[in-house]
């Protein structure tokens, strides 16, 4: 069985043992998470799609950890003014594996 849900503006197919790696989300290591929006859920030929969500369809997750992505770098630079600025972002994520599917 499988399933679309949304979280954090981004929408993920998933399927029962995935791990996926999410925008931040409350919670420590080990806590229950219930995503609530699926948008499509099925099995092979029998798929229901939602409009815009299935009812009474949930997909629960367990939270491996929080951690943070990638450091993005932005730099500026105005040529010959000898004018640099660089400066770093790293965003926070969770990765959480999918416990069960539901509807």
């Amino acid at each position: 069985m499988f399933a679309v849900i949304q979280t954090g503006g981004k929408q993920y197919k998933v399927a029962k043992d995935d791990i996926i790696v999410v925008e931040k989300l409350d919670g420590e290591a080990g806590d229950k998470v219930d995503f609530g929006d699926v948008l499509l859920s099925g099995t092979g030929a029998d798929v229901k799609v939602g409009a815009p969500l299935v009812k009474g369809a949930s997909v629960t997750g367990e939270i491996l950890e929080q951690r943070k992505a990638a450091k993005v770098l932005v730099f500026k630079k105005k040529r010959r003014q000898n004018y640099r600025r660089k400066k770093g972002h790293r965003q926070n994520e969770t990765a959480v594996k999918i416990t069960g599917i539901k509807g």
